[in-house]
């Protein structure tokens, strides 16, 4: 998400939360779908989440919609009765899928967690560097004002004090 050209806003309303959105191939993960499970319900069903965010350019796009109105609409699309040909398993209980999301945030935590710690780093030794920059640019600013004004004394033909640049080097 990084180049704002490959980011779109469908939903602008959910800039700032991203932490809410969920993209359909980990949605499928999450409630036990296959990735084309989750587009079929999106092709055929007027009900699905409409897309908030999507990233990436060409076939790369990743389509984001909210998580809560995604786990609601998997939710009654698995609970709905279908003649028993078609299914063969039973279906994941709710309690399975609850812990399979809490895993994953709580996965994505521990990558946002040390992501931020190294951000942190990096920001620190940004600004480290930034003041150690800004202290070489006063220095130099002093150094050169100090010699423009040794030249204009010897212009004026006032010589120097011993103090200038040239009796330094």
């Amino acid at each position: 998400m990084s180049d704002p050209k490959s980011v779109t806003w469908l939903r602008p309303e959910y800039k700032g939360r991203e932490d809410e959105l969920i993209n359909l191939a980990a949605g499928a993960a999450l409630v036990g779908v296959t990735r084309s499970t989750v587009s079929n319900w999106a092709k055929r069903h007027a009900t699905f989440p409409k897309i908030v965010l999507l990233t990436g350019i060409g076939d790369r796009r990743v389509k984001y919609i909210p998580r809560d109105e995604f786990l609601a609409f998997a939710r009654a699309q698995m609970n709905k009765k279908r003649a028993s040909a078609h299914r063969s398993e039973p279906r994941r209980p709710a309690t399975l899928l609850r812990a399979e999301e809490i895993a994953h945030s709580e996965r994505q935590i521990a990558k946002l967690t040390d992501l931020e710690a190294r951000q942190a780093a990096a920001l620190s030794n940004t600004r480290r560097a930034l003041r150690k920059h800004q202290e070489r640019l006063k220095r130099a600013r002093q150094r050169l004002a100090a010699e423009i004004a040794a030249v204009h004394r010897l212009e004026r033909g006032e010589g120097t004090s011993g103090t200038g640049p040239e009796t330094q080097a």
